[in-house]
C-alpha cells in the first residue's frame, strides 16, 4: 500500500512538472510572437520614443501648471525630455541667474520655473532676430517677460586658443554675472564644426561653485568631441550623459574655475 501511494505521489508530481514546462513553453512563445510583433511595428523605436516624449510634456504641463499651450516641441526645438531635465533642476535647485545659448522653449520653462521660485532670471543669447522676436512674444503670450531677458546678440568671431570661432557677443550680457545655470543649444552645428565649443572659454569663468550646465544635442559627435575638450580644459567638472531623446550632457562645477 505505502509503495502504491508513493508512486501515485511520483506519478502526480512528474504530471505536475510537465504540465508546468508546457506551460513555460507556451509563455515563452507568446513573448516571443509579442517581440517579433512590437519589433515589426517599431514598438521598441520610433513609437516607444514618441511615447517617452508626451509623456515628457504632459509632465512639463503639470509641474509647471501652464494655462496657454507651448510653442512646438519637435525639428530644431529642444526636445521635452530636455526641457523636464532643465524643470527638474531649476524647481529643485532655485538658480538665481540662468543664461542660456539660444532661445525658444526653453526659455519660457525657465522664466516660468523663476516665476514659481519666486526669484531668479533668465538671461538668453539669441544670434537670429526673427527667434529673439518669436521668443519675446512666447513670453509675453504667457505672462513671463519679467522673468526672461532675451538678448539679441549677433555671432561674432572670438579668438580662442590662436583659433577663431563664431559665437555669440558675450558683451550683450549684464557685466559681472554670477552664473548658477548655464544651458548650452546653439548655435547651429551648421556654423561651424564644434560650434558650441566657445561657451566654456567664454563662460564657465562666470559659474558660480556648485554650478551646473546642460548641453543638449550630446548625443552628436561634434557634442562629445567638445564635452571630452571642455572635460581636458576644466579637469574638475563632473560630467554626466542622461538619457534624452538628442542626448544630454550635464557638467558640475564644484569648485572655481579660472
Amino acid at each position: 500500500m505505502e509503495i502504491f501511494v508513493i508512486a501515485i505521489g511520483i506519478t502526480l508530481l512528474l504530471a505536475i512538472s510537465l504540465v508546468a514546462l508546457l506551460i513555460a513553453h507556451k509563455v515563452r512563445r507568446v513573448h516571443l510572437k509579442l517581440f517579433e510583433i512590437t519589433r515589426q511595428l517599431g514598438i521598441n523605436g520610433i513609437t516607444f520614443s514618441l511615447f517617452t516624449q508626451m509623456q515628457a510634456l504632459h509632465g512639463l504641463y503639470l509641474d509647471l501648471g501652464f494655462e496657454r499651450s507651448l510653442p512646438m516641441t519637435r525639428g530644431w526645438a529642444a526636445s521635452p525630455d530636455f526641457l523636464l531635465q532643465l524643470e527638474q533642476h531649476a524647481l529643485s535647485s532655485k538658480p538665481r541667474i540662468v543664461v542660456e545659448c539660444s532661445s525658444g522653449v526653453s526659455t519660457v520653462i525657465l522664466a516660468r520655473c523663476m516665476q514659481l521660485n519666486g526669484a531668479g532670471h533668465v538671461y538668453c543669447l539669441e544670434h537670429d532676430e526673427t527667434y529673439a522676436h518669436t521668443t519675446r512674444a512666447n513670453l509675453l503670450r504667457h505672462g513671463l517677460s519679467e522673468h526672461a531677458t532675451v538678448l539679441y546678440a549677433p555671432l561674432r568671431l572670438h579668438s580662442i586658443a590662436g583659433q577663431d570661432w563664431l559665437w555669440y557677443d558675450e558683451d550683450k550680457l549684464p557685466q559681472n554675472l554670477n552664473v548658477d545655470m548655464l544651458v548650452i543649444d546653439g548655435p547651429p552645428e551648421g556654423t561651424g564644426q564644434f560650434a558650441r565649443y566657445p561657451a566654456g572659454p567664454v563662460l564657465f569663468g562666470s559659474i558660480v561653485p556648485g554650478g551646473i550646465v546642460f548641453l543638449d544635442d550630446a548625443a552628436r559627435d561634434d557634442e562629445k568631441a567638445i564635452v571630452e575638450r571642455w572635460k581636458q580644459e576644466w579637469p574638475t567638472t563632473i560630467v554626466e550623459y542622461r538619457p534624452c531623446e538628442k542626448g544630454c550632457a550635464v557638467l558640475r562645477m564644484p569648485d572655481n574655475l579660472s
